[in-house]
């Protein structure tokens, strides 16, 4: 290497040095740790049971999501939330693992609308139609609430044994604008899940 090239080199890792210093210093929203976790707070499923009718098991669940003012922040910034509710439902096996029978799962959508400064949750279980409040802790009740889901027939659970039914609750960062996209790329905080919930089902 030759004095001139071992000399821009040297200039080359002084800029560098330098211009990484003024990023800390200049963004520290970048770092993690200067960060809150985004989705702190009670995520958990309350409640659940099933029912039968007409030799359909439909599913009701009540689910604690979490709140905070940072979420409701990032929902009027752009950012959407995807509330998943998963289920499963098995049957017990003695000198085996267990049969699963259905595994489904329920996604829908929180957002903001900035016209009618309102927060929209769409859900498929209202049959493509959308709702919106107020406030984002009307809007996270309405999501904890699952009022006759349908997740199996009678058919399905027609050999002899015990079956259990686990439900799981979930919320992570969904859509995202194209600013929010460049800023946000590095994160990992907007994802959070409940523990199981299981029981047996009633037959």
């Amino acid at each position: 290497m030759t004095a001139k090239d071992e000399k821009a080199r040297r200039l080359w890792v002084r800029f560098m040095t330098v211009a990484c210093l003024w990023l800390a210093g200049a963004m520290p929203w970048q770092w993690p740790e200067s960060r809150a976790d985004p989705l702190e707070g009670t995520l958990e499923v309350q409640s659940a049971f099933v029912n039968v009718v007409g030799g359909v098991y439909q599913l009701h669940v009540r689910t604690r999501y979490p709140s905070s003012d940072e979420t409701a922040s990032a929902l009027r910034d752009g950012v959407s939330l995807s509330y998943d509710v998963d289920v499963e439902v098995s049957r017990e096996r003695r000198f085996w693992t267990n049969e699963t029978i259905v595994t489904l799962q329920l996604k829908r959508e929180l957002s903001y609308h900035s016209v009618s400064e309102r927060f929209v949750v769409r859900d498929p279980l209202l049959d493509g139609e959308q709702k919106s409040y107020a406030t984002l802790d009307e809007a996270l009740t309405a999501l904890g609430s699952i009022e006759s889901w349908p997740i199996l027939v009678a058919s399905q659970v027609a050999e002899p044994g015990t079956y259990l039914v686990s439900v799981r609750a979930s919320v992570q960062r969904g859509r995202l604008t194209d600013a929010l996209r460049a800023l946000m790329f590095w994160s990992d905080d907007w994802q959070r899940e409940s523990e199981w919930y299981s029981w047996s089902l009633p037959r």
